[in-house]
Order: C-alpha cells, then sequence, then structure tokens
C-alpha cells in the first residue's frame, strides 16, 4: 500500500541510526579509547625506534664506565727494587719487612719513604714473606701494590674533550716488554698525549717494572686496555680521529706530518708496533698512513720507546706552534 515503507525494495527516507560508512559508528568504535597515540608511542611505528634508538644510546653515553682493574696485587720483592719503587712513587699499599732484618740505609730510607707516603709499614716473619713473595729473594723487605685500574678507550676521548684538545693518544701493538711500556706512557704524559691503549692479550701490561719506568708518569697518563685493537683503531677513525703508523716504510714521514697543520694539530692517533715485528697485518692495513721517521746512517730501526718518544716530540712542537 502506498506509504507503506516496510514493502520489500522501499527506500528508508530518514533514521536516527547512522548509515554504513557514518562516522557514527566509528566514533562508537573508539569511544574509551582515547585520542590516537604519537608516532613516537606506537611501537610498529619508525618514529617510536628512531626515539628508543635514540634512548638506548644516550643511556650508553652516560653511563659510567669507571676502571677496571685486572689480575691480582704484585709483590716487589728485594731492597732496591722496593727503594726504586718508593722514589718513584710507584702505588705501593703497604711494606713489609721480614722479622730481625739487617737495618741498613736502604731499609732506613724505605722507612723514610714509606713515612712521608703515608704506607703503612708491617712486620712479619721470614717464612710469611717467603710465601708472600712465592720464594723470590726479598732480602727481607718486600712491597705490594694493587693490580692497576686501566681506563676505558672512550676516556680518553673525554679527556682531550674536557681539555678543549684535539686528542692525541698512542695506541700500541703488542708492545711485550713492560720497560718499553712505561717508557712510551712517560714519553706520552711529557709530550702531552691524553693516553695510552693497550691490548689484553699477547702484551706488556702495566706491571711493577712498568710503573718504575714510567717514573710516576701512570699515574697521571691513564693506560686504556682494549680486547680487539684493529675494531678500536676503527673506533677511534669513526670518532673523527687520523690514525697513522709508525713503519720504516712508511709513505709519509715524520717531518711531512708536523708541517701538515691539518694532521698535527688535528685529533690523531699513533700506533707503534712491536719491538721486533712492527706492526701486524690487520693493524697496518686499518691506519689511514704509515709514517716513517727519516734517520741518518745505518741504523735500519728504533727501539719501540725510542720512535714513540720522537713521534710525539715532534706532534707536540708542532701543536705548539698554533
Amino acid at each position: 500500500m502506498p506509504g507503506n515503507s516496510s514493502r520489500k525494495g522501499a527506500i528508508r527516507k530518514s533514521s536516527k541510526r547512522p548509515t554504513a560508512g557514518s562516522g557514527g559508528r566509528v566514533r562508537r568504535g573508539l569511544e574509551g579509547k582515547g585520542p590516537t597515540p604519537k608516532a613516537t608511542e606506537r611501537e610498529y611505528h619508525k618514529a617510536h625506534k628512531i626515539a628508543e634508538a635514540k634512548k638506548r644510546a644516550a643511556a650508553k653515553k652516560g653511563a659510567p664506565r669507571g676502571r677496571r682493574r685486572t689480575g691480582d696485587a704484585e709483590w716487589i720483592a728485594g731492597r732496591n727494587p722496593v727503594v726504586e719503587a718508593l722514589r718513584e712513587k710507584v702505588p705501593v699499599t703497604a711494606v713489609y719487612v721480614a722479622e730481625g732484618a739487617e737495618r741498613d740505609n736502604r731499609l732506613r730510607e724505605v722507612f723514610r719513604l714509606a713515612a712521608e707516603q703515608g704506607i703503612g709499614l708491617l712486620e712479619i716473619s721470614r717464612g710469611e714473606l717467603d710465601r708472600l713473595t712465592d720464594g723470590a729473594v726479598h732480602q727481607g723487605l718486600a712491597a705490594k701494590i694493587p693490580a692497576y685500574e686501566y681506563a676505558h678507550p672512550d676516556d680518553l676521548l673525554d679527556a682531550a674533550d674536557e681539555a678543549g684538545e684535539a686528542p692525541l693518544i698512542v695506541v700500541l701493538d703488542s708492545i711485550t716488554d713492560p720497560r718499553n711500556l712505561g717508557a712510551i706512557v712517560r714519553s706520552a704524559a711529557g709530550f702531552g698525549a691524553h693516553g695510552v691503549v693497550i691490548p689484553e692479550r699477547r702484551a706488556a701490561s702495566m706491571t711493577a717494572s712498568a710503573w718504575k719506568t714510567s717514573a710516576g708518569a701512570a699515574a697521571r697518563c691513564p693506560v686504556a686496555q682494549t680486547v680487539n685493537l684493529t675494531r678500536q683503531i676503527k673506533a677511534f677513525q669513526e670518532a673523527g680521529c687520523f690514525v697513522v703508523g709508525l713503519a720504516a716504510d712508511g709513505d709519509l714521514t715524520l717531518p711531512e706530518l708536523a708541517a701538515d697543520a691539518d694532521l698535527a694539530r688535528g685529533p690523531l692517533v699513533i700506533v707503534v708496533g712491536s719491538e721486533g715485528d712492527g706492526l701486524s697485518r690487520l693493524v697496518s692495513e686499518n691506519c689511514d698512513r704509515l709514517m716513517s721517521i727519516p734517520m741518518a746512517g745505518v741504523l735500519e730501526s728504533l727501539n719501540a720507546g725510542v720512535a714513540a718518544s720522537v713521534a710525539l716530540y715532534a706532534v707536540a712542537e708542532a701543536r705548539a706552534q698554533r
């Protein structure tokens, strides 16, 4: 019948309910869910992933690295070695004297230096001192030093940044003689380097011998350890450092580097090779340039410690001429 809108095929002219596809149905579906989250709050969104990556990087950068202590305490045995260690201000924690030990001039000097430096003196039996020093010839006197606390390689970059200076870092490739290590640390401190990096394995570490050779410089110039030397060199390069390796056949000479203001005065890493074999293949391949030190005469190469000192002196002179 006319006017009967319920018949089949009839068109509804009006309704209080929304038609399909209208905003009303969508609004009801979102009721109670609140506003649409920001892009950075949606886990699947690229903006969220970028923001999270930045947070992780910031947390990693701001995390305290601290210094890492490796190994056990070390003993210096014998009257002359103990006297020398105290003179060079090696960080001795205690001096042990055997009961009944002869009081000679060296022992009296040890007593005086220990008192001046606030180091404790302990008197123990000779048998106990034998045990502590593992049977070394101690002459009734020994000193105990703690395991060295190594810096993190990034600490060296931070130290340069805090000083408002371009980084100058020395990297040692398999230096096995602790006296060479100590000599290089001493030169690094004397010529303004921000630290020395050594490998964790197959290389000299900061033993009492290295401490003594550094003449106390190890207390002023941080030494860092790294698990992978090649990876650390690449990290320094990514931080903007130019890496030069000392090599007898280098295509860059030390005078050329010193004369290049951008190189000598910019962020610089000097890599020194082992006493006998020089730079290892991987380390050599990852240096930006290989640098030689010109010499007169027939001398083929310099001792690693001497070579590092010569290179550091030249760079320090170039930087002082700003």
